[in-house]
């Protein structure tokens, strides 16, 4: 009778702890972002930044798979500002995404927003920034999610973790950088450094003391979460000496491959391990720019951080050792950004839709406003930088959001009339006639049926330079199953499509004068903006909003928005 109650009172004792342990699954974790004024010195010359809880980089967000956040966001800084939360689904929660007059209104110095969300089916590296004007400049910072209790990782545990943000700095307030280019018309002024963790690095005045540094003992393996968070440029990344394996992206688990660089366009995210395999000594960690324009501007630096092998480091003789230098990619050397990004492959892979209800096509790239000479038309030949797509160069609303708009049926904020297809087609890489470099002014959505399966065809064009546009979609990530250079062309190019394990984004870089095609079901209703993530090209208008109808029943809608949504 006593081994009876006994295996009564253990089997008891198990159900507990498995209930608590259920329990435990998800959990709902509250944070509080000040954003305030911060002074920072780089450069040798001190800045009052915008930052978040005076940290910059801000605080690292952590999470598992199914766990809920609420951060209350308390203004007290002197801009407006939101924060969006790059890479969440945020299903059926558009009030919480962020960008400003398009979810929601920004919050005003004085004020505070809460942003409440569920993580759901998402593993791997993401990341949060301000979503007003060029404040995520210095305003962001790292959001991991890891694998639920009981779960793990689908490769080897490593050793250790360590973001590495990548990011550019400029010697005056980004703001200021904004106004001025906004003023005269012309593209704005260049950065001044790159960052990694913000800071620059040893090849930079006043800055070798506070280079980053990984320490790590010969045999390990390190899991780099790389995110490129810089406001305007495609970045190589390298660690010299060491080979690379990329094991995610953007959050989604990819088939593992070996690499000795990456590429990321602004707003991706790349998950490599690196195993410490090399003789013990410090080697540079190094990002500098990839430029694929025609004869345009760019900063040409590069910044850096060091990988330390302990061993080496505990001599005197390591410690005073200059770190060996990685061979980086030539500036321009799209060829490595081709064969880097067709690596990319889904090591889960859903059912890639292939019945397409909305097939889309959208050119991208520059345009120009022709103006009356002046101080306000110091773009090219006396006019005023632009950007589109369409032909539309997107306007931001002032008055309303444009997910309020839709929600409440407010009459006047935007037209759900964005063109499926350009108005005019021609020759989109070639030499374009002058008559379609200006584009027309809007604020534009297009609707979209809950559930439908969609295609977007992007295709970038040569008006006053070709370039690589890195297109994120807010609320979604997608299918990538094709892309190419030169003039998309339905009869050539659907033979390459990949419909077995095409590798998912929410954010992906249209090859410089080519195309890309993309695949998602429209199964998260909101409105949903999609744009290129340079922010200069975002202030030029290179965006559009997804308006994607409620379903059926209260699983398939929009939840109604908080009671603190800030006012315009």
């Amino acid at each position: 009778m006593a081994a009876y109650n006994i295996t009564i009172f253990l089997g008891l004792l198990f159900l507990f702890f498995t209930f608590s342990a259920s329990l435990k699954v998800a959990e709902t974790h509250y944070h509080e972002f000040v954003v305030q004024e911060t002074p920072v010195k780089r450069l040798c010359r001190t800045h009052n930044i915008i930052t978040v809880n005076g940290q910059f980089p801000g605080p690292t967000l952590e999470a598992r798979d199914g766990d809920t956040l609420v951060i209350k966001v308390v203004n007290i800084g002197r801009y407006n500002v939101s924060l969006h939360w790059h890479g969440i689904r945020q299903m059926r929660t558009p009030w919480a995404d962020g960008p400003e007059y398009v979810t929601q209104c920004p919050i005003k110095p004085g004020a505070s927003y809460t942003y409440r969300f569920t993580i759901e089916d998402q593993e791997g590296t993401l990341w949060w920034h301000a979503h007003s004007r060029w404040l995520r400049a210095t305003v962001y910072g790292a959001l991991i999610i890891y694998p639920k209790l009981g779960s793990s990782y689908p490769f080897p545990q490593p050793n250790h973790e360590f973001p590495i943000l990548l990011g550019e700095w400029w010697d005056r307030d980004p703001i200021n950088v904004l106004r001025q280019a906004t003023f005269t018309g012309a593209a704005p002024n260049l950065s001044d450094a790159y960052t990694i963790n913000a800071q620059p690095g040893d090849l930079y005045r006043c800055s070798s003391k506070e280079t980053v540094r990984l320490p790590v003992d010969s045999g390990e393996k390190v899991l780099l979460r790389v995110i490129n968070s810089a406001l305007n440029q495609q970045l190589f990344f390298s660690v010299a000496n060491h080979k690379l394996t990329v094991v995610g992206a953007d959050a989604i688990y990819t088939k593992p491959f070996t690499t000795t660089v990456l590429v990321l366009g602004p707003g991706q995210t790349t998950d490599v391990i690196l195993a410490a395999d090399q003789p013990p000594a410090r080697y540079y960690m190094a990002a500098r720019a990839y430029d694929s324009t025609q004869n345009v501007p760019f900063d040409n630096t590069t910044t850096t951080a060091i990988l330390e092998y302990k061993s080496a480091y505990n001599t005197k003789k390591g410690r005073s050792s200059t770190p060996v230098f990685p061979r980086l990619p030539a500036f321009n050397d799209t060829p490595t950004v081709t064969a880097f990004t067709n690596k990319f492959r889904s090591l889960f892979t859903g059912k890639v839709p292939t019945e397409i209800d909305e097939s889309l096509f959208f050119t991208i790239g520059f345009g120009f406003f022709n103006c009356v000479p002046g101080p306000r038309c110091q773009g090219p030949n006396g006019t005023r930088f632009s950007a589109s797509m369409n032909n539309v160069s997107f306007v931001l609303p002032r008055r309303n959001s444009i997910q309020q708009a839709a929600y409440q049926g407010i009459p006047g904020v935007f037209t759900a009339d964005f063109p499926a297809f350009p108005p005019v087609q021609f020759d989109y890489t070639g030499n374009v006639s002058r008559a379609l470099w200006q584009p027309v002014r809007g604020t534009k959505a297009y609707s979209l049926k809950y559930g439908s399966s969609v295609q977007v065809v992007f295709q970038d064009t040569s008006i006053f330079t070709i370039e690589n546009h890195p297109m994120h979609l807010h609320g979604y990530h997608f299918y990538i199953i094709a892309s190419g250079f030169g003039n998309f062309n339905p009869a050539r190019d659907t033979a390459k499509f990949n419909l077995v394990d095409p590798p998912m984004r929410n954010t992906f870089g249209v090859p410089t004068g080519g195309w890309a095609v993309i695949r998602f079901v429209a199964d998260n209703p909101g409105a949903w903006l999609m744009h290129c993530h340079i922010d200069a090209h975002l202030s030029l208008g290179l965006a559009m909003v997804f308006l994607v109808e409620n379903g059926v029943g209260e699983l398939e809608s929009i939840e109604p928005p908080p009671a603190d949504l800030p006012p315009c």
